[in-house]
């Protein structure tokens, strides 16, 4: 059996020959009339019609039978067979073809549509023309299938031989423009904001850094859609806008999160959280029903149903039911011990209250299958939102809770600039001591608020959602995911 490099260097070969005889194997133009799904979805008529069309594709497979040959042809719309014969096109073109032609090819061709003895529809192909030489061959059995690594470094072969991808693809395109269309249809408006940063906001996360070099500055990049750029322009009039962005967490890895993945935010002025609640429990239904054609899904073992009611699940006593631990009183030494006394991992070099209570809440929700939303969480967790009237250590904040996850997280946003500059110092206080996680402290944002904000609600969903109702991991739901780059 050849060796890859063998079948290269004999490929080339028959590139240099094309060459030789004025043929460019990288032409620019080519004709097209119809797409293979038309040709296939039209077939009785245009058969009938015994018009000649133009085909392009790709070679998937050929085979021979003497002064015959049959090959398949597949574009991004389906596969066709075609079927060149000497008697055809001229026994020198038909040699021509044999000689030059390999399975992953692109290849151009005219002919006119039949069925086959065998009820097989096909193209009899009168003319063709090479429109891309493959270089490597296609593996006859794509084996990378089996070894994740290779599949994502080769993605593009893992979509060629895995249908189930290719259609993930086009279903991930289908979940972010149901979420565009949802929101437009009800008078949001898209924005873009910055992606370099002066100050990371709008989030608990660790940036990734950069340097300007014509401002000679370090940045960062975003680990928010803009939230605070967003609330700017609330308080410059507008009433509703979102943005669905690339944004960047210099954070693990696991088959929940990403450093790089693509996020939806959109805030409502004159709206609370309560109404936010009732807008997302909409949109994810509409979601689910526009990308999969269901409301039912079976994620991480959990049976959940969108349709049904959905739960309100309060913070402090889920976290008292499943630990014992009341945390309005328990200090950090016993948040700390009951941590370890349930075997949860957590960062003891950031370790504090916040980081404490939430390590409690995460191995909490692990049995919860929703769907529903976290409710009532501190204000010391949630340094954005505002505090409930009554309740000032109580946050106006919900999450979506899918499937043992936090699936989306909104706010009654926090307005009142003097609140918003204390939760900074906190912030920065935490960040100071070591916390990479906690937030900055934004004056530029501070002194905005300072000119009015209106009551706002705010959400943002990320691409968890779209691997939640895949019931993937998440990097298997990106198409090219992050690679550590291939030692030679």
């Amino acid at each position: 059996m050849a060796t890859i490099d063998e079948i290269r260097d004999n490929r080339i070969k028959k590139l240099n020959k094309l060459k030789i005889q004025g043929i460019n194997p990288f032409p620019m133009e080519v004709k097209r009339t119809h797409t293979i799904f038309e040709v296939l979805d039209k077939f009785s008529e245009l058969s009938k019609q015994e018009e000649e069309i133009y085909l392009v594709g790709r070679i998937r497979s050929q085979r021979g039978h003497g002064k015959a040959s049959f090959l398949n042809i597949e574009d991004g719309t389906g596969s066709i067979q075609g079927l060149i014969r000497a008697d055809g096109v001229g026994s020198s073109r038909y040699e021509f073809y044999n000689e030059i032609f390999d399975i992953g090819d692109f290849i151009q061709v005219k002919g006119v549509l039949f069925v086959t003895q065998r009820g097989e529809k096909t193209i009899n192909i009168s003319d063709f023309k090479i429109i891309s030489k493959g270089l490597l061959p296609l593996p006859e059995k794509w084996h990378g299938l089996k070894d994740e690594e290779e599949r994502f470094r080769k993605r593009y072969l893992d979509i060629i031989f895995n249908p189930e991808v290719k259609s993930m693809i086009k279903k991930r395109s289908i979940f972010w423009n149901s979420i565009r269309n949802f929101l437009l249809e009800r008078d949001f408006i898209e924005v873009e904001t910055p992606v370099l940063e002066t100050i990371a906001g709008g989030a608990d996360a660790e940036p990734f850094i950069t340097h300007h070099k014509v401002l000679d500055i370090d940045l960062y990049l975003r680990i928010s859609t803009g939230e605070l750029w967003q609330k700017k322009l609330m308080i410059a009039g507008f009433e509703k806008t979102f943005e669905i962005g690339r944004q960047f967490r210099n954070e693990g890895m696991s088959n929940e999160h990403l450093q790089d993945y693509t996020q939806m935010e959109f805030y409502w002025a004159y709206a609370d959280y309560k109404k936010g609640m009732k807008l997302v429990e909409e949109m994810y239904r509409y979601i689910a029903q526009e990308t999969f054609g269901t409301l039912k899904f079976k994620i991480k073992g959990f049976d959940v149903d969108l349709s049904k009611k959905w739960e309100r699940y309060d913070y402090r006593s889920i976290i008292s039911s499943k630990t014992g631990l009341n945390i309005n009183e328990a200090s950090l030494g016993e948040i700390e011990k009951t941590l370890n006394k349930l075997e949860v991992e957590y960062d003891k070099k950031r370790f504090n209250r916040t980081r404490a209570i939430d390590s409690l809440w995460k191995y909490c929700r692990k049995s919860i299958g929703g769907p529903g939303f976290l409710i009532n969480q501190p204000v010391e967790i949630s340094p954005l939102a505002k505090r409930i009237e009554g309740h000032p250590e109580i946050a106006a904040r919900f999450q979506v809770i899918l499937a043992g996850s936090e699936i989306g997280n909104g706010y009654s946003e926090l307005n009142d600039p003097i609140d918003q500059a204390e939760r900074f110092k906190e912030q920065q206080a935490l960040r100071d001591a070591g916390d990479v996680e906690a937030q900055m402290f934004d004056h530029d944002f501070v002194e905005a608020l300072e000119y009015g904000m209106p009551p706002t609600c705010g959400f943002g969903l990320s691409e968890r959602l779209f691997s939640f109702l895949m019931d993937k991991p998440i990097r298997e739901c990106q198409i090219f995911p992050l690679m550590k780059p291939k030692n030679d």
